[in-house]
């Protein structure tokens, strides 16, 4: 059974910093992308960062860019996003997604993803 879990969130204040640990488990880690992703209330889910399976290839969402940070260590089957000077704007669910190795899905469509975390919530007050 593949099983996703996150961990890190929690109640901040803007300018504040967090890291959400997500570890993976019942898949070979090493072969998948790994993605985070977040929904607000009232907002549709939105990709936040992803990272290929080496940790080699990034991208993050413009509104993060220079804040935040997605990482991977594959020894520990886990996947990091560092989030710094959070805004009330990051308040939101977290989810961490992994994507199947395949030349054809692309990682930025949610839909592609073939397994989710169960979400932590990061709020982030002014």
């Amino acid at each position: 059974q593949v099983q996703l879990v996150e961990s890190g969130g929690g109640l901040v204040q803007a300018g504040d910093s967090l890291r959400l640990s997500c570890t993976a488990s019942g898949l070979t880690f090493s072969r998948y992308t790994m993605g985070w992703f977040r929904q607000a209330p009232g907002k549709e889910r939105e990709l936040v960062g992803a990272i290929n399976w080496s940790g080699g290839s990034t991208y993050y969402v413009v509104s993060v860019k220079g804040r935040f940070t997605i990482s991977r260590d594959n020894t520990k089957n886990t996947v990091y996003l560092q989030m710094n000077s959070l805004e009330p704007e990051d308040t939101a669910v977290y989810y961490c997604a992994a994507k199947a190795f395949d030349y054809g899905l692309g990682y930025r469509n949610d839909g592609n993803y073939d397994y989710w975390g169960q979400g932590t919530q990061v709020t982030v007050s002014s």
